[in-house]
């Protein structure tokens, strides 16, 4: 990975001035004549994610300054590096009360390019002087994180199958002294049953497994961190369109979420026990697929009648839901790209959060707000129910029609098998960026690990880092 974030250097570094609307006029009224007529032309009023860079007397640049708008939120350098060129940057200055260390992280996550496949991509980037006192190391941790999992996400599942994710759990977790467990072929037909049903049909190659990962001091608090991995899905036997297959290959996305998020806590040593369990499969068509109207056995024991092949994603997080209470957790979080209802009614940058817990679901809001990294509390609607009720099975996996609220009746289904001692939250993410802007590209996106991550330093560290390691 190309760091974006450096130490300086001893060379020269264009200045950044980040500015707030309401600060303009005094820091304008200082500047060079040139640098006002250059602003007034322009019109910059400090308006959010506006660009102006200033040439110096020999025509190069000499100074860049950056809108925040109303207040310089965590994020407010995100915008920028797409949209400088090459060199070295450094913060001159910066509204009073921003921090250094999360304005760090956004020049970070805006800087993020998937140049895998295209070798144009692979040029010299911006880069940010930081200063001495920031922890380079703490930022750099939760930058890194997120880039694997929109690496993961971002990577055609031609290579980015089950044997790679199960690959890359290896590799973190030989970098953090974590133990990993994989339970595949017949142990995972009798261990994790629904999870073998829905992978069965995949090439010979591709088959499904069971990835647990686990770090920590085992007398600390345990946390379950669990994450849907299909590697690709054709949505099964009834089968999706060309258009709704065509971004497939994010249906891991929710492994990717759990992964990174399990990296940033070893990383930050967080005093937990940590388990990460990623059910991974692919959904695909073969004379082995499952089918409309089979009944599918459980981890937990209760059984599930399939009413619809792509509603298979709640089916593996069943299986992994149950081990988490196995391992009776103080605090389970799953992450998946479950629903396209969930779409519907909050768009693709706003994932519904669903827990019964509300000192949970608050830790979590308040985290996201303070590192921009938003949810949105939806109900656990207890009156949708009955919409589970399977005809010939304890459950089906496509809720009755009258109930209508596809991502609540998902979130009702994942509740079943949930562990019940301690708390659990539910992310139902897009994982994805569908429009491209400056610092957000179209493509895999990491979305609400920033938050938990800061929900849970708030929760077991004593003093989290304002960047949130």
């Amino acid at each position: 990975m190309t760091e974006v974030l450096i130490r300086s250097e001893g060379g020269s570094a264009v200045p950044l001035v980040l500015l707030t609307q309401d600060e303009v006029a005094a820091w304008v009224s200082q500047a060079s004549p040139a640098a006002r007529t250059t602003a007034a032309l322009a019109e910059f009023k400090g308006q959010t994610d506006r660009l102006l860079c200033l040439p110096g007397p020999d025509g190069t640049l000499e100074r860049v300054l950056v809108g925040a708008g109303g207040a310089a939120g965590p994020m407010a350098l995100r915008s920028v590096p797409s949209r400088l060129p090459a060199g070295d940057y450094r913060l001159e200055r910066a509204p009073e009360g921003a921090d250094p260390a999360t304005l760090a992280l956004g020049w970070a996550l805006g800087a993020y390019v998937f140049d895998r496949y295209k070798p144009s991509l692979r040029k010299p980037r911006p880069r940010l002087v930081v200063d001495d006192g920031l922890d380079l190391a703490a930022v750099r941790a939760i930058q890194h994180a997120c880039a694997l999992c929109r690496d993961m996400i971002n990577t055609p599942a031609a290579d980015m199958g089950a044997r790679q994710i199960e690959a890359i759990a290896r590799e973190v977790a030989e970098r953090f002294g974590a133990a990993v467990e994989v339970t595949e072929g017949e142990a995972l037909r009798s261990g994790y049953p629904a999870v073998h049903a829905v992978g069965r049909a995949a090439a010979a190659d591709r088959q499904p497994r069971f990835v647990e990962l686990t770090w920590g001091d085992p007398v600390a608090p345990r946390v379950a961190l669990v994450g849907k991995g299909v590697v690709f899905d054709t949505g099964g036997l009834d089968i999706k369109s060309a258009a709704g297959m065509r971004i497939m290959k994010k249906d891991m996305g929710g492994a990717a979420h759990a992964l990174a998020l399990g990296r940033m806590v070893m990383a930050a040593g967080l005093p937990v026990r940590l388990s990460v369990l990623l059910p991974i499969a692919e959904n695909a068509i073969s004379g082995a697929a499952l089918r409309p109207g089979d009944v599918l056995a459980t981890r937990k024991g209760l059984t599930v009648e399939v009413g619809n092949t792509d509603a298979e994603g709640r089916l593996l997080l069943a299986d992994a839901l149950h081990r988490a209470a196995e391992l009776e957790p103080e605090l389970t979080i799953d992450f998946a790209t479950l629903t396209g209802a969930a779409r519907v009614a909050l768009g693709p940058d706003l994932p519904p959060l669903f827990t019964d817990d509300d000192a949970l679901a608050d830790e979590i809001a308040a985290a996201g707000r303070e590192v921009a990294d938003p949810t949105w509390r939806l109900p656990l609607w207890s009156g949708y129910e009955p919409a589970l009720e399977g005809d010939v099975a304890d459950l089906r996996n496509d809720p009755a029609d009258w109930a209508q609220a596809g991502a609540v009746t998902a979130a009702l289904f994942l509740k079943r098998f949930a562990p019940t001692s301690g708390g659990w939250a539910h992310l139902d993410l897009m994982a994805w960026n569908p429009r491209a802007r400056p610092g957000w590209p179209v493509g895999g996106e990491a979305m609400t690990i920033r938050a938990v991550f800061r929900a849970l330093q708030r929760r077991y560290a004593a003093t989290p880092t304002a960047a949130g390691v």
